[in-house]
């Protein structure tokens, strides 16, 4: 599963959230794996035991779960906003502000803020004007208000303490200080010495409340090279930007998380300004701690520092829903590259009573040495390099996707390969799996979760995803009852009803001659 999403969020220029089923890479599946999950339950139910959680009176809220095994804490904000959420017209906003987040505050970051705020304000200005020319066709303006631009960005300059924000996490014994931006949501996260606690509350609280989006200008840049990188020109992050577009018609799922070329160029400071006031109140802000803390010295430390958040309406959801599709689409790419193919279906959202069966069903397709699609595409028929598939593209917070998809071997065509994927496909709604075949998937999904606990980092991602998507991050937990409770008729049951010609979209990059 990493590979598949690794690839997918490069190429779509951002790293994407995955389902809590999804943080690992895949495993072993020797006769281990069969230890390893027995006595689950008993191991879930002491690790509840050590989670606490607690909401600020201004709305935001804390989950914290304790882990006294090494003096360590990892910290997780969840921002529940993501592609999803911008504004026509200006996307790549959310992912923008995702970078500019790391600039700094009024006290961070910069040697004279007051004198530093006139002149970005005076940057701001010309830009427009600049803008404006370029628009007009006024060529000598353009060129005067390019050079006057020039001028006072080399004076903005003169303010900033390139990345002071990240000096004082490293000097201080901070690690995997970073981010990322999917179609769902923004995460910003890091781990601290244990004795760090206070200084991370200070740190984060200070970036959320009073952030300066310095060096503007500058990012964007560096986001459009993200995006020629990972995106223009590269074949398969051409290709997922056009098969999103077609799989989807009217849900936002459709548009690119970096942003389309010219909504990026077109963001101005006030964009990003704007988009932060609506959608960074406490309230809909969601952060996790795992590790060696106490959690009734956390909410002390959380009052004082986040305490300090103006309470406001949390911004209001206008996603549109997409219409149930009833004919099949396809998109083909002529690119510079191996062929691939790919197939995508629509699928419902994380919190649906079917998703435990949609993560058995991929698990048996695809995950792993044992999976069909390896052993018959991969080994049997050597005419795929690679074949895999997982569910929640783009996201999974809404009704998505589930893709499959494979690059050929020198040995295979796209067609071969179009043929063997669905006769895999088409095996899941015929034929019961084997009872093996399904305990295996189902040990395998117990074990990515035993060892989700075992890192503080993944378990503070997996408690606050699930707990912002599905209401409760108890259902993280749960989540094991639903997947053991899975039959091979269910699984038939949701094949039948997804795999259907009517509900498939389908993308193929044949290579340039």
């Amino acid at each position: 599963m990493r590979f598949l999403r690794t690839l997918f969020g490069l190429a779509m220029g951002v790293t994407l959230m995955m389902s809590s089923w999804g943080l690992f890479s895949s495993f072993a599946y020797a006769r281990s794996e069969l230890t390893v999950a027995q006595g689950t339950n008993p191991y879930l139910e002491k690790a509840i035991e050590r989670v606490t959680e607690f909401t600020l009176d201004n709305g935001l809220k804390f989950i914290v779960m304790e882990n006294r095994e090494a003096p360590v804490v990892s910290f997780f904000t969840y921002a529940n906003v993501g592609g999803v959420d911008e504004p026509d017209g200006k996307t790549g906003v959310a992912h923008f502000l995702e970078h500019l987040a790391f600039k700094g505050t009024k006290d961070i970051g910069t040697t004279d803020y007051q004198a530093e705020k006139a002149i970005l304000d005076r940057q701001d200005e010309i830009y427009a004007q600049l803008q404006a020319a370029k628009k007009a066709g006024k060529v000598a303006e353009v060129k005067q208000l390019s050079q006057e631009f020039d001028k006072i960005t080399a004076q903005t300059n003169q303010f900033v303490k390139q990345n002071e924000f990240g000096q004082i996490v490293e000097r201080s014994g901070g690690v995997g200080l970073n981010a990322a931006t999917s179609a769902d949501a923004t995460v910003y996260f890091y781990s601290f010495p244990s004795n760090k606690l206070e200084l991370w509350m200070s740190l984060e609280s200070e970036r959320f409340l009073e952030p300066v989006f310095r060096e503007f200008y500058k990012e964007k840049e560096v986001i459009l090279e993200e995006r020629r990188l990972r995106t223009d020109n590269n074949p398969v992050g051409q290709m997922i930007e056009a098969f999103i577009d077609k799989a989807f018609t009217e849900h936002p799922y459709k548009r690119p998380v970096i942003g389309y070329d010219e909504d990026i160029r077109n963001l101005s400071r006030e964009d990003v300004t704007q988009f932060f006031r609506e959608y960074y109140p406490p309230n809909n802000l969601t952060i996790a701690i795992v590790g060696d803390v106490d959690p009734a010295k956390v909410k002390e430390l959380a009052k004082i520092y986040f305490g300090r958040y103006t309470a406001k309406p949390k911004p209001k959801e206008n996603i549109t829903v997409e219409p149930k599709q009833t004919q099949p689409r396809e998109v083909d790419l002529t690119l510079p590259s191996q062929p691939w193919y790919f197939v995508g279906y629509h699928r419902p959202q994380l919190n649906h009573p079917d998703n435990a069966i949609y993560e058995v069903m991929t698990t048996i397709m695809s995950n792993g040495r044992t999976s069909r699609l390896y052993r018959s595409l991969v080994e049997e028929k050597q005419i795929a390099l690679v074949a895999q598939g997982f569910n929640g593209f783009p996201g999974d917070k809404y009704p998505n996707l589930i893709v499959f998809y494979a690059m050929t071997s020198p040995n295979g065509t796209l067609e071969e390969v179009s043929q063997a994927l669905n006769q895999e496909i088409e095996r899941l709604k015929t034929e019961p799996v084997s009872e093996q075949e399904l305990q295996r998937a189902k040990n395998q999904l117990r074990a990515q979760l035993l060892r989700t606990l075992n890192s503080n980092s993944g378990m503070a991602q997996a408690l606050a995803e699930y707990d912002v998507k599905t209401g409760s991050w108890r259902n993280l937990f749960t989540q094991i009852d639903e997947i053991s409770a899975v039959t091979a008729e269910d699984i038939q049951r949701v094949a039948n009803q997804t795999f259907s010609n009517e509900n498939r979209t389908i993308g193929r990059i044949k290579p340039a001659q």
